[in-house]
This record gives structure tokens, C-alpha cells and sequence, in this order.
């Protein structure tokens, strides 16, 4: 009797464990072969800005969520209220433990993110920089707005050709680690060396940080300081809206000329008006559509960030990767000129 229950028990058992295991749910085939998120769902791409409240970044984070949707991604949009490294640095932190599949970040200083973009792609992550590079240790690929040399001297050629090539000329930059900001300043002081502005002296440059108040404050030093200003070049979206508010504000159109790179809807008002000539920028929404496209390329493997690598960007076509110093870029395209005659189509724009 007693080997019979023994017997018994042990079928028991054994009923038990195969039941057990035929109601396991299966593992799924996506789940099995997908890395994609920290889930194994859609890939998750994220963008960092500068800081938040700029307009010129809400229109490039925009650019970057449109191509990472069209591409059935998800995308995640970051920004520090004040633009500083440090802030940046924790959100790089955060988004590691999150298990990103990319990081594309507008660097609040070149150097002082290595470490935690580092840390990043030792996880696994793809980085790149777009607009304000981080240096070529810290990324993978840098997308470029349109080539530095070109943005910082024809920014020196038109405030030359509106102050009649005479005069003392200021820059009113964003932070003073800005890297784009910094390159075209130098590229804007390289064009002055040419002897035909031997009559204009560049007597100053500004940094309102990228934050209007301090750029309206940065702007009246710059007149009371200089009064016999007669041009400012601001090559901040930020800094040039509130430089012409100022010179609006104190009658100064046409007694102190002002350009540089601004969004067609800021500065329409003071195309309109005569305060501002004429001015350049580029599509922010086009270049976070690039680094979309380009983050998805690296996480996809089409592109390593290696000069010669290429890639289809959507709307915007057939990309490649170029030499960027030490490192590499894409780039996007060249400055476009806004004036009176085509600032009423392109306000509607962005």
C-alpha cells in the first residue's frame, strides 16, 4: 500500500510540473528579437536643448520629434530651465537609466559633458550634437546648421555694407561656451582682418546668455557704454529679438543698424519697421529633422559617424558625413538671407 500512495504522488508531481510549464506564456518573437527601449518596444529617441522658453529650440525640438515619429520611434524632449552644463549633465544621467536607444544634445559647453556622454555610449547609446557641438570625444556626429565660415563672415559683410563700412560694431552672443556661437565669432573676426574694414572696430562682445531680460540689459550697456555704436550683430535667435526691441524702444532705427541670425516670426516686426535690414537664419525645424534622421541612422548602423558614411533624411534627402576638425558632421545647408521682400511669407513659417 505504501508503494502504491508513493507511486501515486510521484505521478502526482510530475502532472503538477508539466501543467506548470504548458500555461507559461510563451515569449513573443517581437520581444525575443527586439533591443529597441528599455521594453523591447519602439526605439526611444532623445533631444536635450539649451534651455527652455527659446523659441529657436521649441521649433528644433519639433523638427526632431516629426522625424522620429515618421519613423515610428519615440521621442523624448528635454531642456533645463537655465542653460548650463551641469543641468544637462543630470538629464544625460537620467536618460542613461532610462536605457535610451540615442541621445542628441545642444551642448551648453564643449567639453564639460564628456564625461556623461561618455558614460552614455559606453552603455550603448548613440550621441550626437546638433547646433552647438560637444567636441569630437563626446559624440558621435555633429549636425551643422550651415558652414561656420560663411555664417560668421556674412554677418561682417552686411553690417559692413549697412553702417556705409565705418564705425564701431558689438556682438551680443548667447553664453560664452557656446561652441557654434564662439566659431562664428572668430570667422567674424577673421573677415575683419580684411583691409577694406580697416574703418570698422569690433569694440565689444556681449553674452546674454540666450535669456531675453539679460539680453535687453546686455544691450543698453552696449549703448551706454559705446554711444557712438553704430551697428550690433547678434547671432542668437534671442539676443537679436531683444536687441531690436531696445533700439525700437529708444528710437535708434537707422542710428544704430542691427543683424545676425533671428526667427522670421521674432523679427518680421523689425524687418518691417527698418530696425533690422536684413538678417540670416536657417530651418530649426530642419535641423532637429536632420538629427533625427541621423540618430536613427547610427542606431541602425547605416552611419558609424565616419567621414563618407550617407543616409536618406527623409524629406530633406540624401545626407553624408563630412571631416569636421577632429571629429565629423552632416550638414544642413547654407544661411538664408530674410528681408523686407520675403519676411511676410516666411513669419507664417516659424
Amino acid at each position: 500500500m505504501k508503494k502504491f500512495f508513493t507511486s501515486c504522488l510521484s505521478l502526482l508531481l510530475a502532472v503538477t510540473v508539466m501543467v506548470g510549464c504548458s500555461t507559461q506564456a510563451p515569449k513573443s518573437a517581437d520581444n525575443a528579437g527586439s533591443t529597441g527601449g528599455a521594453d523591447g518596444g519602439k526605439k526611444r529617441f532623445a533631444i536635450i536643448f539649451k534651455n527652455t522658453g527659446n523659441p529657436y529650440g521649441e521649433k528644433q525640438m519639433e523638427g526632431f520629434k516629426n522625424a522620429i515619429e515618421e519613423l515610428g520611434g519615440e521621442a523624448i524632449l528635454k531642456a533645463p530651465d537655465q542653460p548650463t552644463a551641469e543641468a544637462q549633465i543630470q538629464m544625460i544621467e537620467e536618460l542613461i537609466s532610462q536605457k535610451v536607444d540615442a541621445i542628441a544634445i545642444v551642448g551648453n559647453d564643449p567639453d564639460a559633458l564628456q564625461p556623461a556622454l561618455k558614460k552614455a555610449m559606453d552603455a550603448g547609446i548613440k550621441v550626437l550634437s546638433l547646433d552647438s557641438a560637444v567636441n569630437a570625444q563626446s559624440r558621435m556626429v555633429h549636425i551643422n546648421q550651415a558652414d561656420p565660415e560663411r555664417i560668421g563672415r556674412v554677418q561682417i559683410q552686411a553690417v559692413s555694407e549697412m553702417i556705409g563700412g565705418k564705425g564701431e560694431i558689438a556682438v551680443l552672443s548667447a553664453t560664452s561656451q557656446a561652441t557654434n556661437q564662439n566659431t562664428w565669432i572668430e570667422w567674424m573676426k577673421k573677415e575683419l582682418e580684411d583691409p577694406k574694414y580697416k574703418d570698422i572696430k569690433l569694440v565689444k562682445v556681449a553674452y546674454g546668455d540666450d535669456l531675453r531680460d539679460k539680453s535687453v540689459a546686455e544691450t543698453e550697456a552696449l549703448l551706454k557704454s559705446y554711444p557712438d555704436l553704430k551697428g550690433i550683430i547678434a547671432p542668437t535667435t534671442v539676443g537679436i529679438a531683444a536687441a531690436g526691441k531696445v533700439l525700437t524702444d529708444k528710437g535708434l532705427k537707422g542710428k544704430v543698424q542691427l543683424t545676425g541670425l533671428g526667427l522670421p516670426s521674432e523679427m518680421a516686426e523689425y524687418i518691417e519697421s527698418g530696425v533690422t535690414p536684413w538678417m540670416y537664419l536657417w530651418n530649426p525645424v530642419d535641423v532637429g529633422y536632420l538629427a533625427g534622421f541621423a540618430a536613427d541612422a547610427l542606431v541602425k548602423g547605416t552611419i558609424t559617424g565616419k567621414v563618407g558614411d550617407k543616409f536618406k533624411a527623409g524629406r530633406l534627402g540624401d545626407k553624408e558625413v563630412i571631416q569636421d576638425g577632429d571629429g565629423t558632421q552632416i550638414m544642413l545647408g547654407d544661411p538664408f538671407k530674410f528681408d523686407s521682400s520675403n519676411i511676410g511669407e516666411w513669419k507664417k513659417v516659424y
